[in-house]
């Protein structure tokens, strides 16, 4: 059993990035980044209005465009204080960031292979595996709760958010895995049980 942090949020709203062109595209971001669509601003508008009226003060996002374009249109419709929070970048896909998985195929013929031998622990080629990223998630669960004055938004990304989750639901690895973040789609998180906003 993982020891709680006494300053991590009991109840936070988590979303993911709008839609962006490398997602159409099917490209790995990792850290790398690329522009939302109109889509993606649609979709971080469209969250924005369902947060709205919830007495949120602080929005808490990863450092990264994608991200960090979605939580600027969140916090200017809330009225929020927007605060970056490193530890909230997606999972580092290394030497795979920015490829499509074809490219993958082609340049690291057993990567598909020696992953789905081991997901949650088999690390990106010079990037880093669910389980050091989970680490990361608990790490910015605590720095989201010392930055905010009351409940905040978490805006983060599908990879990373699978581990906030986890964390916050006491998920095991194989639980996380399974989870999915659409663009559109808030999660409330209250002492460990989450609903969809």
């Amino acid at each position: 059993m993982i020891p709680q942090d006494r300053h991590v949020p009991q109840r936070l709203f988590l979303v993911r990035h709008g839609q962006t062109r490398w997602n159409l595209e099917h490209r790995l971001q990792g850290q790398l980044d690329s522009p939302l669509t109109d889509d993606g601003i649609r979709q971080a508008k469209s969250v924005a209005e369902r947060l709205d009226g919830h007495g949120i003060t602080t929005v808490c996002s990863s450092p990264l465009g994608r991200a960090l374009r979605t939580a600027v249109i969140i916090a200017d419709r809330i009225g929020a204080e927007l605060v970056e929070v490193p530890e909230l970048a997606e999972v580092h896909h290394g030497d795979m960031a920015g490829l499509t998985w074809d490219d993958v195929d082609r340049r690291f013929p057993s990567a598909r292979a020696d992953r789905a031998a081991n997901r949650y622990g088999w690390a990106f080629p010079g990037g880093e595996s669910y389980a050091q990223a989970r680490a990361r998630a608990r790490r910015a669960l605590s720095a989201c709760g010392w930055a905010s004055g009351g409940v905040p938004v978490l805006v983060t990304h599908e990879m990373l958010g699978r581990m906030l989750r986890a964390d916050l639901r006491r998920l095991d690895p194989a639980a996380a895995l399974s989870l999915r973040h659409p663009h559109d789609v808030v999660f409330e998180i209250d002492r460990g049980v989450e609903r969809m906003l």
